[in-house]
């Protein structure tokens, strides 16, 4: 392990395991679908495993401000835990936050953070879509129904996942040609 993924793991848990143990498991699964994926990432695979474990800490009820996870989580990550900028980023625009942030009029808060490469962006929100909540794997079209009934069709969340939907599978199969390829990113 690197000493950024060494730094991620501690910081997450003692974010996520005691208030919310199903959101830890959930980064953990993330973390896991991360070090499967590495070898497509090459130098990258530790910049994503860090970011995959820390990607939901803005759950944390410590840290929860706006509400909305991927802006409160890179807040923290960037003005109390002096992160790396790089997992600031990935953290702050994973799975498609972009359009969650609309839909909660944070968008111009969200381009605080400046948007990473687009093969990180997509291998996060491969890791985050094929994981269960409880940190098992599944796939992306079975992950968006689970959130949508979770929130209701109608909520926030269920109408944002939904309008998301595309992307989140564009994402996914973007990152399995790149495994099936063997083709690493260049640095």
């Amino acid at each position: 392990m690197s000493n950024l993924v060494e730094w991620a793991y501690p910081l997450a848990e003692s974010l996520l395991a005691d208030p919310l143990p199903r959101r830890w498991a959930h980064s953990q699964g993330v973390a896991q679908r991360a070090r499967v994926i590495a070898p497509a990432l090459g130098a990258d695979a530790t910049l994503l495993e860090a970011a995959a474990v820390l990607h939901d800490i803005g759950y944390s009820p410590d840290l929860a401000k706006t509400g909305f996870h991927p802006l409160d989580g890179a807040r923290y990550l960037r003005d109390v835990a002096n992160a790396d900028e790089r997992v600031v980023n990935l953290v702050a625009h994973h799975s498609c936050a972009w359009m969650e942030a609309d839909a909660r009029g944070l968008r111009a808060e969200l381009e605080e953070f400046p948007r990473e490469r687009a093969h990180l962006n997509d291998a996060l929100c491969f890791c985050d879509m094929n994981t269960t909540p409880d940190g098992t794997p599944t796939n992306p079209i079975d992950r968006v129904n689970e959130i949508a009934g979770r929130y209701g069709p109608e909520s926030l969340i269920g109408t944002f996942i939904r309008r998301a939907e595309p992307e989140i599978l564009a994402s996914t199969s973007r990152v399995l040609d790149r495994v099936a390829a063997g083709k690493r990113q260049p640095m």
